[in-house]
């Protein structure tokens, strides 16, 4: 039988946020925020990213990802860089540092998650939340219904 849909939304809610404080609470060993944590893991793929990108991946709005890779400069996490290609852009990397950093967090991460490898083992759980995201990005997109959006031109939701 099919959910209604503010009962799956609850579940995904209920799901979330018991996943976030739960890895939370492994970096706070760590004195890291799971915020911090997206950014470092976005760039652990050594490519370099903008600060649109890092602020979609982290789900920050630009002023507070500003403030955070400020924050992981200062910890020579990460630095920053005129992108080559596009030379009105910045990009962030890690440092050395900041690998180290990011393969602890990750392996500590994945040790705490340890009992919940048999609920994540699969591709279809990934398949299935991806799917989802990507029709409910579409329905936004492709809505004519008016929506308000965020400051960083998110879709937040139907204009009321």
């Amino acid at each position: 039988m099919a959910r209604r849909p503010q009962e799956l939304l609850h579940l995904l809610t209920r799901a979330e946020r018991l996943a976030v404080r739960r890895v939370q609470s492994v970096l706070d060993e760590f004195e890291c925020s799971v915020e911090a944590w997206r950014v470092l893991d976005l760039l652990s793929d050594g490519q370099g990213h903008n600060m649109t990108a890092l602020a979609d991946h982290a789900f920050l709005p630009a002023p507070s990802l500003t403030k955070l890779v400020d924050q992981l400069v200062d910890q020579n996490l990460v630095y920053r860089r005129v992108d080559p290609v596009d030379r009105r852009r910045v990009l962030a990397h890690l440092t050395p540092r900041g690998k180290q950093r990011c393969q602890l967090l990750a392996r500590e991460v994945r040790a705490d998650w340890r009992d919940l490898n048999h609920l994540l083992a699969g591709e279809e759980l990934d398949d299935l939340l991806t799917q989802l995201a990507e029709a409910l990005e579409g329905r936004l997109t492709a809505d004519p219904e008016p929506v308000t959006t965020g400051r960083i031109g998110k879709v937040v939701g139907p204009v009321r």
